[in-house]
């Protein structure tokens, strides 16, 4: 007979299969250990030297940074440095090494003053009147009379709204990862099953230096760590170097695979109007459909069928209205997120969110059925929980109150306390924030996933009523925390104490500051930007300044064409859907990664990535783990480390040919 009941205990059985593979690939150990001294704080000033200046020169130039290479090498370099001393770096030690390194590179140009300099002063914001409009605590007025450097007067409201955000925002994501991460992995107990990949990649390393090269399995983890960063070598070489050091020899870089993705949308319009259509070539893609979970990458393509067949039947009913015959993917992907896709996700996070608030409700209620299970569950993940490193409840609540209270008054002021946009700051701070940050750290858990709702800033700040441009640049409490559990969940498989992350934050912020702003300068005083020397800027970056500019326009009273892809009736099909979905789903007892992956098919990724992850699952699944059986499980992690560093190698290789290149002069004689 029917009865919820039994539909829960089925899915319990029949569902968990997978996500128990994906806990034992590694163990949580016994001892953590502080992985934070001197060693860690040498290698952040090595980063933010050597790898910081290299990262925003290759941005300039080239349009892509080089942060997961930088962390790699920084890794190895200090790795064999240690090796050759006689010395020993703990996997914890490693892994900080390893977090701080990501920290520094994480800074994007786009975040930086050598954007706003040229935005300001852009054909587009002068055409459109935006420019005259841009308060001074964005950029200083008149900028042709002012020397080519951050580090003046003139620009230091900017700097210190910069400063103001990393702080407020770095110290926030810290601890409220946490609290996120101990709700999803100490009491639902996802598997997280992207943690170990870059957890058994230090492993590998550590291994090697630990003395602990011959225990069982090390030497086998080692080969596979190898085999890994060989072929990511190979494939590297091809893909990432040879359009590198080509473009700066040539004229036109030398691609034999078509970079970032083949687009075949203009080719397929015809049979698939309003979709977007190619494959990406990128081989990591192929790896990570065999790291990632069978099931959610099984999701995943169903979901990419769903809109190939979706998207058509909209366009002929007169719903795919923006998109027109020759728009490329990201016309497109515009274009459908505008007319349907976008309250259509809305809807689909929200039924995420219900789905996982019920889940967690069930959890506190079955413990509370066992109140002896309760106690000594209670008593495991305290002991746990301190022996890691431990943030009380109350903490956790108290910095989220702090951190939004900071926002909102900082952002109020700067706008004069505008009654809509203070909604919409309230909207931001204490619904949004939460309800997507919990979203994406059960996505992280379960499927490795992100989830972000499109154009929720810009639908946010359209409503609001605000007329001007200063709403655009405010430090708006819109963050997703979920983001962070990955890093926390790493941390705890390689024994490395919590509190070694937040003292690493705490010492190394000047440093991330000072670097980023100092070379952000020392580049511009090199030479204008955009310029000859920095050809990435010459092509993309009027299109973009076009591209904000029209997005900015939309709050100076004109009609925006953003003001269209708000819908009950599109929010509500995609709660309904979704809703349908998990209760057929769990009718029929299906994996719970798979609703998670139709999910992210759904328009949540690029579709030209689908396809390679969904062959990489489908070869591990039936191929390898055929051959080696669960074995394959622990194996593959190590396999897509090595690939990482193989390819990180020889895109700092490739930088360092252009940097070479670049710094020759010609001399006539």
């Amino acid at each position: 007979m029917f009865s919820l009941k039994n539909l829960f205990r089925r899915r319990v059985k029949t569902q968990d299969a997978e996500l128990e593979q994906f806990r034992a690939i590694l163990e949580v150990p016994e001892h953590f250990t502080d992985g934070f001294n001197f060693t860690s704080l040498v290698g952040t000033i090595f980063v933010a030297l050597i790898m910081v200046p290299g990262s925003i020169y290759m941005e300039l130039v080239a349009g892509a940074g080089i942060g997961g290479a930088a962390q790699w090498v920084t890794v190895l370099l200090f790795v064999e440095v240690a090796k050759r001393a006689n010395a020993k770096m703990s996997r914890a030690q490693i892994y900080v090494l390893f977090f701080l390194a990501g920290a520094l590179m994480g800074i994007g140009i786009y975040t930086m003053p050598i954007w706003t300099q040229f935005l300001v002063r852009s054909d587009a914001a002068v055409a459109t009147g935006i420019a005259e409009q841009i308060p001074t605590w964005v950029a200083p007025k008149n900028l042709e009379s002012l020397p080519r450097t951050f580090l003046s007067k003139a620009w230091l409201p900017c700097i210190g709204l910069i400063v103001f955000r990393m702080l407020v925002g770095t110290f926030s994501a810290q601890v409220l990862g946490y609290g996120l991460f101990r709700v999803t992995s100490d009491v639902e107990r996802l598997p997280f099953p992207m943690a170990p990949v870059g957890a058994q990649g230090v492993v590998a390393i550590a291994e090697q230096i630990e003395g602990s090269a011959k225990a069982p399995g090390s030497s086998v983890r080692w080969r596979m760590f190898c085999t890994g960063c060989g072929i990511g070598m190979v494939f590297g070489l091809v893909y990432m170097a040879l359009p590198t050091i080509t473009g700066a020899f040539f004229q036109r870089p030398l691609q034999l695979f078509k970079i970032p993705f083949a687009d075949f949308t203009p080719y397929t319009e015809g049979i698939l109007p309003a979709t977007a259509t190619g494959i990406s070539w990128d081989l990591g893609n192929f790896v990570t459909g065999m790291v990632l979970p069978f099931w959610s990458m099984v999701g995943s393509f169903i979901g990419l069928i769903f809109t190939f067949v979706m998207n058509p039947i909209l366009y002929h009913c007169g719903v795919m209205t923006t998109w027109k015959q020759g728009d490329t993917t990201v016309l497109t992907l515009f274009a459908d997120n505008v007319d349907f896709y976008f309250s259509f996700q809305i809807g689909i996070s929200l039924a995420i969110a219900v789905f996982g608030f019920w889940a967690a409700f069930k959890t506190f209620r079955s413990g509370r059925r066992t109140a002896s299970m309760a106690a000594s569950e209670k008593a495991r993940l305290a002991d746990i929980a301190q022996r890691r490193g431990h943030v009380p409840d109350w903490l956790v609540f108290a910095t989220y109150a702090v951190a939004s209270t900071l926002y909102i008054v900082v952002c109020g002021w700067l706008v004069g306390w505008h009654k809509g946009v203070m909604l919409v700051l309230f909207f931001f701070a204490y619904l949004y924030t939460p309800l997507i940050s919990y979203v994406t750290a059960r996505l992280e858990g379960l499927a490795g996933q992100v989830i972000e709702v499109p154009f929720i800033t810009e639908i946010a700040f359209i409503l609001s009523g605000y007329t001007g441009v200063a709403i655009w640049f405010i430090p708006i409490p819109r963050a997703n925390y979920g983001v962070n559990v990955v890093g926390y969940k790493t941390a705890e498989l390689l024994g490395c104490k919590f509190w070694s992350l937040w003292k690493a934050q705490v010492y190394t912020f000047p440093i991330i500051i000072l670097s980023a702003i100092f070379f952000c300068s020392f580049i511009w005083s090199l030479a204008e930007i955009p310029s000859s020397i920095y050809p990435y800027t010459t092509e993309i970056w009027e299109f973009t300044a076009k591209n904000q500019c029209l997005l900015y326009s939309s709050t100076l009273g004109e009609y925006s064409q953003f003001q269209d892809a708000l819908g009950w009736g599109r929010f509500l099909a995609g709660f309904g859907s979704a809703g349908a979905m998990m209760g057929l789903l769990g009718w029929f007892g299906a994996p719970t990664m798979l609703f998670f992956g139709v999910v992210r098919g759904l328009g949540q990724t690029m579709p030209h990535t689908v396809l390679p992850n969904f062959v990489g699952a489908c070869v591990g699944k039936f191929y390898f783990e055929r051959r080696f059986g669960r074995e394959w499980r622990k194996m593959i992690p190590v396999v897509g480390s090595g690939f990482g560093v193989g390819t990180g190698l020889i895109s700092i290789l490739a930088v360092g040919i252009v940097f070479l290149s670049k710094a020759v002069s010609t001399v006539s004689y």
